[in-house]
């Protein structure tokens, strides 16, 4: 039986035609209140996410982009391309902004217009007609989560990539720079040791197509023994668990009083040292461009290797990516409890400066707590969740206060 091309259309065109049905009976179904609040709502946030990716987005990188057009001979078509591809990036940081300033401005006119206290008179406690703003900011945040890990990585490699290409200088799709590995442990062949220290640091200049190249591995692994390993490439064997290393040469130091330096060239020599350098150079540098799998997996390799340090802050930058969204909730609460207050008054100016020290004192507290959380002062759920906590208790404080 075959099925004509009209035919599909007609069922995917009444496929949506239902669709839209069922979500307009579905809003036709909230409260009178709720959806008038939702419109109230829904032309501010609009413009608060254009008037913060604008700023944050000429600032970050429509500067840059202007300059290499001029000096290095970008061309506009990719310079456009790549500002197209950076621009989640800088819609994620707009939304929290958007919804703090969206809150305060649609609540503080509906309280200066008396609309609110026209509820207020009909029993309408604050908290319920409150209720529209934290459904939009919930929807902030899962956006933001979304967006933060699906598209803003991806997004940002094919910025760096498009711009760099076309400017002469080659980036293959699978391609790092400057890949450092440390393993820690106890020196073996000496006294007893207490704690676990650097053993071994492998470092590559470049990564280019399962290569490494330039490669340096520093061995202090045995007691009175240390060895510096230098090698033009390197690959690993995934099947024997071993590395080779080309054209290169060993420095071997050995002794404690009275050190001796040998030195050895070599065509190829094979070192087993582990996947650990492979799988860290095809993770992004930045945590904050690592999906939440590819921190898991940093993370993971860095236990395996011993760095204590660097693996308990990835457990504190993966709990961020899940606290950073929620921002929007906080933002959604102390806008709305403080645009409801009884005859506020906010223009759009006051409330764009309003919104910017707050955004300001809320990113320093996140800046003290991720850096306690970081230094090992404080655990890493409770650095990453203290300023939304914090956050929270204040939005309730102002909305009680609102509610008087």
């Amino acid at each position: 039986m075959t099925i004509s091309p009209t035919t599909v259309l007609q069922d995917s065109a009444q496929f949506l035609r239902r669709g839209q049905s069922k979500a307009l009976r579905q809003w036709q179904r909230l409260p009178l209140m709720d959806r008038w609040l939702f419109g109230e709502l829904l032309g501010p946030l609009l413009f608060g996410v254009a008037a913060f990716t604008a700023v944050t987005l000429s600032v970050g990188v429509l500067f840059e982009l202007v300059r290499k057009v001029a000096e290095a001979g970008l061309p506009l078509t990719i310079a456009i391309k790549v500002l197209l591809l950076r621009l989640p990036g800088f819609l994620v940081l707009s939304f929290p902004m958007a919804t703090l300033m969206a809150t305060l401005l649609a609540y503080s006119r509906l309280s200066g217009g008396s609309e609110l206290t026209a509820l207020r008179s009909i029993g309408v406690a604050t908290h319920r007609f409150v209720v529209p703003a934290l459904v939009i900011a919930g929807l902030m945040s899962g956006l933001t989560f979304l967006f933060n890990d699906l598209i803003v990585p991806p997004a940002n490699r094919a910025a760096y990539v498009t711009m760099y290409k076309s400017i002469g200088r080659s980036i293959d799709s699978e391609r790092g720079s400057n890949i450092i590995y440390p393993r820690y442990g106890y020196i073996t062949h000496g006294p007893p040791q207490k704690k676990e220290r650097l053993t071994q640091l492998f470092y590559a200049k470049e990564f280019i197509d399962g290569a490494m190249e330039n490669v340096t591995l520093l061995d202090m692994s045995r007691y009175g023994k240390k060895q510096v390993l230098s090698a033009k490439t390197a690959t690993y064997n995934e099947d024997k668990g071993i590395w080779t290393f080309n054209n290169g040469s060993i420095i071997t130091i050995s002794g404690i009083a009275k050190p001796s330096t040998t030195t050895a060239r070599f065509e190829t020599y094979s070192y087993p040292f582990g996947p650990g350098p492979m799988q860290m150079a095809e993770l992004p540098k930045d945590a904050n461009s690592m999906t939440v799998m590819e921190a898991v997996q940093a993370m993971k390799l860095m236990e395996a290797a011993g760095d204590g340090k660097g693996a308990r802050k990835m457990r504190v930058r993966i709990q961020e990516k899940f606290s950073f969204p929620a921002i929007c909730i906080v933002f959604g609460l102390i806008g709305a409890s403080l645009g409801a207050r009884p005859n506020s008054r906010t223009s759009r100016s006051q409330g764009f400066g309003i919104s910017v020290l707050l955004i300001f004192m809320y990113y320093l507290l996140m800046f003290v707590f991720s850096s306690l959380g970081v230094k090992g002062t404080l655990l890493p759920f409770v650095s990453a969740w203290s300023p939304v906590l914090i956050g929270l208790g204040g939005g309730a404080l102002l909305l009680k206060q609102a509610s008087r």
